[in-house]
């Protein structure tokens, strides 16, 4: 059977896929809405459209529209559809939204705001931790360092191991807003870890400081401690700063894969 062709303001598009289970549709429609096929504004195809586009049924179609609206991406609207909301209401700290977004993240400028929230919480969340933190916390905080150290070239692995230790440390300041704010911005903070990770020459330098602010927090050092996390803060705007300008040559040389311009 022929793909069943998408209409998109009188416009016929073939879909790429016929994805036939509600998380891959949503998955699906989220990434048509991210590549802006549906632009901010725009209204999605009717059920029944979306149904035929999809060749699944107007349940799994509600079901997915459902979960699209839960993360603000969508809204429906009576006698009129689905519209797609502004990129200002989505839900972007969310793990689906980001993943939605993939190779669109950086037209968002998503990470460039993570770093930014960072530089305000971060280094002081470590002065805290320096006066407050438990020793179970700063043993904790060393074995994430220690996975970091000991990854050698697992880049996955090593964005796990930095992804909890900048989740300890904002724990073990104690404050309860930035604990809160470490389960809002894990999936941002991932995101974010892994760009410069991967973009780095070399791992060496934020596995030294972040050894170094684990020994300013066993010292309490409240000022060795903000100055290491400030230290690594320029470290990723530094690495950030070099894969805005690889992905920017990817978009200029699209057919030159990742690995060739990526440095581990």
């Amino acid at each position: 059977m022929e793909s069943l062709q998408r209409q998109e303001h009188g416009a016929s598009v073939k879909p790429e896929r016929r994805p036939r289970v509600r998380k891959n549709v949503t998955a699906a429609i989220a990434e048509d809405i991210c590549a802006e096929r549906y632009p901010s504004g725009s209204t999605l195809p009717r059920e029944n459209d979306l149904c035929e586009m999809y060749g699944v049924s107007r349940t799994v179609i509600r079901e997915s529209l459902k979960v699209l609206e839960s993360k603000g991406l969508v809204r429906g609207k009576p006698r009129i559809g689905t519209t797609v909301c502004d990129r200002d209401d989505w839900n972007i700290l969310d793990q689906d939204v980001l993943e939605w977004m993939g190779p669109y993240i950086a037209d968002f400028d998503i990470l460039g705001s993570i770093l930014e929230a960072r530089r305000t919480i971060e280094p002081a969340a470590a002065e805290y931790a320096a006066e407050r933190a438990t020793a179970r916390e700063i043993a904790d905080l060393e074995n994430a360092w220690e996975r970091m150290r000991d990854s050698g070239d697992d880049p996955e692995g090593f964005t796990e191991a930095d992804v909890t230790f900048h989740k300890l440390l904002l724990s073990a300041s104690h404050n309860q807003v930035f604990r809160r704010l470490s389960s809002a911005m894990h999936a941002g903070l991932k995101y974010a870890l892994h760009a410069s990770n991967v973009a780095a020459d070399s791992r060496d330098e934020a596995i030294a400081v972040h050894g170094e602010l684990v020994e300013a927090l066993r010292l309490r050092d409240r000022d060795a401690a903000r100055a290491c996390a400030h230290r690594m803060l320029d470290l990723a705007a530094r690495d950030l700063a070099v894969e805005r300008r690889l992905d920017k040559g990817r978009k200029t040389n699209p057919e030159t894969p990742r690995s060739a311009v990526s440095r581990r």
